[in-house]
C-alpha cells in the first residue's frame, strides 16, 4: 500500500458501522469487550461539537478503512494550555507496518499544535511490542508507573 494514497478523515455519522468494526478490533487486541451502550456513548462523543470531548480520525485506503485514532484535550495543572491524550490507536492487521499508525499519530500531533496544546501522551500495554517499536521512534518513554483504583 502506498502510504501517500492514505486518506485521514474525521469520523462522521455515516462511519458508525465501520468505526464500530475498527474499535471492536482495537478492544479485542487488548482483550476487552464493552457493552453496546459504551459504543453508542463513545461514538456520540466523537461527533460532538464540544471542544472538551474526543476527536477521531479514520484512515482510508482503496475505499477501505485501515485504522483509527481517538484523542482528547484535557486540563493539566503544570501546563496552562492543557495536554492531549491519545487514547486509542488501531491499524487493521493486514495493513500493519505500512506507516498508517505513524500518520495517525502525526495527525494528532498536528491537531494538538494547531490548538496551541503541543504536549501529547499515550499509554500502551507492555506486550504491544510492535506498537512500542514505533512509539520509541516518534515519542519519548517516560518513567511513570500507572496505578488504577481497585473496584
Amino acid at each position: 500500500m502506498d502510504e501517500h494514497a492514505l486518506e485521514l478523515r474525521p469520523v462522521t455519522a455515516a462511519d458508525r458501522t465501520v468505526w464500530g468494526e475498527l474499535w471492536t478490533g482495537y478492544l479485542a487486541y487488548y482483550e476487552t469487550e464493552l457493552p453496546t451502550q459504551v459504543y453508542e456513548t463513545s461514538f456520540a462523543r466523537l461527533l460532538s461539537d464540544d471542544p472538551t470531548s474526543f476527536s477521531g480520525l479514520i484512515a482510508w485506503s482503496g475505499g477501505a478503512a485501515k485504522g483509527l485514532v481517538h484523542w482528547g484535550r484535557h486540563p493539566h495543572m503544570w501546563r496552562p494550555e492543557g495536554v492531549v491524550y491519545l487514547q486509542d490507536l488501531y491499524t487493521v492487521p493486514e495493513a500493519r507496518g505500512r506507516g498508517i499508525a505513524r500518520r495517525l499519530i502525526e495527525a494528532v500531533y498536528a491537531d494538538a499544535d494547531a490548538r496551541g496544546c503541543p504536549h501529547v501522551y499515550w499509554l500502551t500495554q507492555e506486550f504491544n511490542y510492535a506498537g512500542r517499536m514505533l512509539y520509541d521512534r516518534i515519542g519519548r518513554r517516560t518513567p511513570f508507573i500507572r496505578y488504577d483504583r481497585p473496584l
